[in-house]
């Protein structure tokens, strides 16, 4: 069980989705601009990235654009040839500046953070429960425990998040202004009503929480087999990236 307050839960994983957001991000930017030399490769109307905290859909242009200035992040192309991801860091660095390294990182914050707190927080909160009224079996609580928790989380923190997370996708998709996707969705909630603003909700859910479940199920496991009532970092390091390869 958690020793942690609610407010100290959502710091915690607050600061975690930020860095998360911070330290990924410039892997895909890399990681996309490598794909756009490669026109073959984005020869349709737009594709996804996801930088560790969400997805993102990026719309692409079947011709390279004569005016970077002007263009895209994910569709400018830079004047020296990529050769890998050391390469691709240090050239986009010098040819735009190390900001540019984290192109798209707004939109994560303002809606993969907001969804990370929700997400972990009601975790802690619901394992703790769990694990108030479960038997516990030799070595801890029951890593089933564990799994439900994190599968009502999701559920949680999808249902929260995705009228935030329609908006997002509307302007992405159509490089719409806030203006804009306002004037859509007062016509949307005209015509369909409220509850077009959870528009993808089950297919989101349908990946999300097997996902989650298996997750927290292997994850709390590992801590029992490991004896890890209170994990180290080299502990949490390891069983989490095992904990998402299965899942």
């Amino acid at each position: 069980m958690s020793e942690l307050k609610p407010s100290q839960q959502m710091l915690s994983s607050c600061t975690g989705a930020v860095i998360t957001s911070l330290f990924m991000t410039p892997f895909d930017v890399v990681k996309v601009r490598i794909q756009a030399q490669q026109r073959a490769l984005l020869d349709r109307s737009c594709f996804l990235y996801c930088n560790g905290l969400m997805d993102h859909i990026c719309n692409c242009a079947r011709t390279i654009c004569t005016h970077p200035e002007s263009a895209p992040w994910y569709n400018r192309p830079v004047p020296v040839h990529l050769n890998g991801t050391v390469d691709a860091f240090v050239k986009i660095s010098r040819q735009e500046g190390i900001q540019s390294l984290w192109s798209g990182l707004p939109p994560t914050l303002v809606v993969a953070v907001p969804n990370t707190v929700i997400y972990f927080t009601s975790y802690e909160q619901l394992r703790a429960k769990f694990h108030q009224f479960a038997p516990e079996e030799a070595g801890g609580p029951p890593s089933w425990a564990g799994g439900l928790a994190g599968g009502l989380a999701r559920v949680w923190a999808v249902t929260l998040v995705s009228p935030f997370e329609l908006v997002r996708t509307k302007m992405q998709a159509k490089s719409m202004s806030y203006r804009e996707v306002g004037e859509v969705l007062r016509t949307q909630l005209a015509r369909e009503g409220v509850v077009s603003l959870w528009r993808g909700w089950v297919p989101t859910i349908l990946r999300d929480v097997p996902f989650s479940i298996l997750y927290w199920y292997t994850y709390e496991k590992q801590k029992k087999l490991m004896k890890q009532e209170y994990p180290t970092f080299t502990f949490t390091l390891f069983a989490g990236a095992l904990s998402g390869g299965v899942s």
